[in-house]
């Protein structure tokens, strides 16, 4: 039943190594079962309910994945999308977010979703992703993993808020900063030794010692770093406080100002297709797997990847999309669609795992002057330092892209920078994408290259203009 669904000796492969493959491949993923709930929990979303919804939900994405694309992709909520949901969606509107509800941020998600699967259904997919400079999409990548690595060093107590340099480094005389230097030490040694599960051992190594030192001194310093429930497995918790909101987000999305939901749901989509399609061109050139050029099965890829971003969005997490990770089973022996099922298999039992996933993200409420900051400005600084370091590292997963951008060509160079720039230091990743495109346009005419811009992206470029107007 196996080689007649998958093809196994086609692909030179067996049953033996692709389990080994799918079990691979979650090992360098499942950082996401960890710090998807701690994230969309920024927004006030209930964290067992998105750790439900992530878990479920990929495992049925990477189900179909397995069973229609034969691929050994697995899929799971993108890092960089989170971020742009909670940071830039759901944001303080003083800090450079549109202030949405989640209800409505997911709202805007599940039309994009919908809005992908026309477009893959279609074939209209690979078009709209050509529409887009490679320069630009390398410094969106670039500009989301910069924001996810400032967010690990704040969250791990690194960076502190000083109101005459805005930031600055804190004390790493702090425990929360101590442990986060462990974790990333930890984390980028095993990297270095290519340790397979390289971001998920390190998570575990940095919670013991985490336990250890708030078993030791915790009462010294008034808090724990880490603390222990006392169970490490039990029932999942419900996914009732998110499952079907969506839909109650709908009426005031509609009534945000056209300019915001449109940009909104725009980049939703754009950040999908850039993701999937980079990432199943990747892993198949990986895998040996192109065939004249193209990846096998390419148009069920896209579907699986759709279908799972709006499951997502109805039970309540953001948008699921192929994982890079995925090489990581590759590597292992994984050649088939049989590898992403292994993969939901293992995503499915992590959920009787929830008292882990609450003891590693919980917050640890520290007073300021531990962490150097200034006592009159801030309470209590929130700090996830076991959940830091893995941030810290995906942003240096993102970084290599730019090396890829036409730093010799300024009028790919300068748009390029300023969506790095804008995206980082203003804190929204909607704000670095407008202006990217918008000088991106501009400068192509004063150059007389008017040609080289592809037409939708003279409607991008205007839609993004209307909207930083109307913002």
């Amino acid at each position: 039943m196996l080689e007649k669904l998958f093809g196994l000796r086609e692909r030179g492969t067996t049953v033996g190594r692709e389990i080994v493959g799918g079990a691979a491949t979650f090992m360098a993923l499942s950082y996401i079962i960890f710090v998807q709930p701690v994230v969309l929990g920024v927004a006030g979303m209930d964290a067992g309910a998105v750790m439900v919804a992530t878990c479920v939900c990929s495992a049925l994405a990477c189900i179909l994945m397995g069973l229609t694309a034969n691929l050994p992709v697995a899929l799971a909520p993108a890092m960089g999308h989170n971020f742009f949901f909670v940071f830039t969606v759901c944001g303080v509107v003083t800090a450079g977010g549109l202030g949405w509800t989640w209800q409505e941020a997911l709202a805007a998600n599940l039309v994009a979703g919908v809005l992908f699967l026309i477009l893959a259904a279609a074939g209209f997919q690979q078009a709209m992703a050509r529409a887009i400079p490679e320069s630009l999409k390398y410094a969106i990548a670039v500009g989301i993993g910069l924001l996810i690595a400032f967010v690990g060093l704040r969250w791990g107590g690194i960076i502190v808020h000083e109101p005459a340099a805005y930031t600055k480094l804190g004390s790493l005389r702090s425990p929360a900063a101590l442990l986060t230097c462990f974790g990333l030490l930890v984390i980028a040694s095993l990297l270095v030794l290519r340790v397979r599960g390289a971001i998920l051992i390190g998570m575990v190594v940095t919670a013991a010692a985490g336990l250890a030192a708030s078993h030791m001194w915790g009462a010294r310093w008034g808090y724990d770093l880490v603390q222990y429930g006392g169970r490490i497995v039990a029932p999942p918790p419900s996914v009732g406080p998110t499952a079907g909101k969506v839909f109650g987000g709908f009426a005031a999305l509609f009534g945000a100002g056209w300019t915001n939901w449109l940009t909104v749901i725009f980049i939703f989509l754009i950040l999908d297709l850039f993701d999937t399609i980079g990432t199943l061109v990747g892993v198949a050139e990986r895998g040996g797997l192109m065939r004249n050029g193209e990846v096998p099965n390419m148009r069920a890829a896209l579907v699986s990847d759709a279908c799972g971003t709006i499951a997502g969005t109805m039970a309540g997490t953001s948008t699921v999309t192929s994982y890079v990770e995925s090489a990581a089973g590759i590597s292992a022996g994984g050649r088939t669609g049989l590898t992403p099922i292994v993969t939901a298999v293992l995503l499915l039992a992590s959920l009787l795992f929830y008292p882990v996933v609450e003891m590693v993200g919980k917050s640890v409420m520290v007073p300021p002057e531990h962490l150097g900051a200034v006592p009159s400005v801030l309470g209590a600084v929130e700090c996830h330092p076991v959940i830091a370091p893995v941030l810290i590292v995906i942003g240096c997963y993102m970084l290599p892209m730019v090396a890829r951008i036409n730093w010799e060509d300024f009028s790919e160079a300068i748009p390029a920078f300023l969506c790095i720039v804008v995206m980082q230091f203003g804190l929204s990743i909607s704000h670095g994408i407008a202006w990217g495109f918008i000088s991106y346009a501009i400068l192509k005419v004063v150059q007389g290259r008017v040609r080289e811009v592809p037409p939708l992206m003279w409607v991008f470029a205007a839609l993004f203009v209307v909207f930083l107007v109307a913002a």
